[in-house]
């Protein structure tokens, strides 16, 4: 089987994927995707049977998964998983639906209506946006003051959807979250993500911290689950502990793993290469 690793920006992760997928001899290479142009819908022969796809760009991850399906190529993860993961209010409906305790989401079509969604969520709450990673403009707001204030920066913004406000109920937790790596029906490594002294969001990106953790039965079902109602594939789980039990708050499409792997013994690259050859092999 001949894999393709796509990417737009070469991290850890690929370079430890390639490395893994070298050692299980699979043909596989590095492809930079932003020297490719696609003529549809004419296969890439040299990008082989498989292409997992680890693009950091929201936009290019989804035109190159649609593209690449469209040619009849075999992607990691899917365009449609992709579509769900990349857009938070898509992951919560998906997350409700499935019965998966999630934090309390309002979604709030102006910025007139924000501070009623606000009251009815109470301070502090989470202002998030549609779309993103590594926590960029997550924003805990603890007062009306600072909505307003947000709410003024947003609206200079040209992007429509930052006219549009997705905002979620604060869990009181402790200063950490979990996450999970799942490839396909495995859950290949979980770890506790600490936050940084002086910041409230757990990712590694931002100065978290991680170790290993053992997920007791309930979680992991939870995990399970979460990564089933958005599609399955390659995926990292997130969950908190609340006053209510466990909840899942983001499943992630391209799942950094460096934290992760620095935390725990399992080879999560080699179980993800293996994950991805069996898909090739359907």
């Amino acid at each position: 089987m001949q894999l393709s690793i796509a990417f737009d920006r070469l991290r850890w992760e690929e370079k430890a994927l390639k490395e893994a997928a070298d050692k299980a001899g699979l043909q596989a290479s590095l492809v930079d995707v932003k020297g490719l142009v696609f003529e549809l819908p004419k296969k890439h022969p040299e990008l082989g049977d498989v292409v997992l796809q680890r693009c950091i760009s929201h936009y290019r991850s989804l035109v190159l998964s649609r593209t690449l399906e469209g040619a009849g190529l075999t992607v990691v993860n899917r365009h449609e998983v992709a579509e769900v993961c990349s857009n938070k209010l898509a992951t919560s409906i998906a997350l409700l639906r499935a019965g998966i305790p999630t934090p309390k989401t309002l979604v709030a079509l102006s910025s007139e209506t924000v501070e009623k969604a606000a009251e009815e969520l109470g301070y502090p709450l989470v202002l998030k946006p549609f779309s993103g990673s590594w926590g960029r403009m997550v924003t805990i707001v603890r007062d009306p003051e600072t909505l307003q204030s947000l709410l003024e920066y947003k609206e200079e913004l040209s992007n429509p959807l930052e006219q549009m406000h997705y905002l979620q109920k604060y869990v009181e937790r402790p200063p950490r979250d979990i996450r999970a790596i799942v490839a396909g029906d495995e859950l290949v490594a979980s770890v506790r993500r600490y936050a940084p002294q002086g910041e409230w969001r757990t990712n590694v990106a931002r100065g978290g911290t991680t170790e290993a953790f053992t997920p007791e039965p309930e979680l992991r079902e939870m995990v399970m689950k979460a990564s089933e109602a958005v599609g399955g594939g390659v995926l990292g789980v997130d969950a908190m502990e609340s006053p209510e039990g466990y909840m899942v708050h983001e499943v992630n499409n391209t799942v950094e793993f460096k934290g992760a792997q620095s935390a725990v013994s399992a080879d999560i690259s080699a179980r993800i290469i293996d994950y991805v050859s069996k898909v090739g092999k359907r």
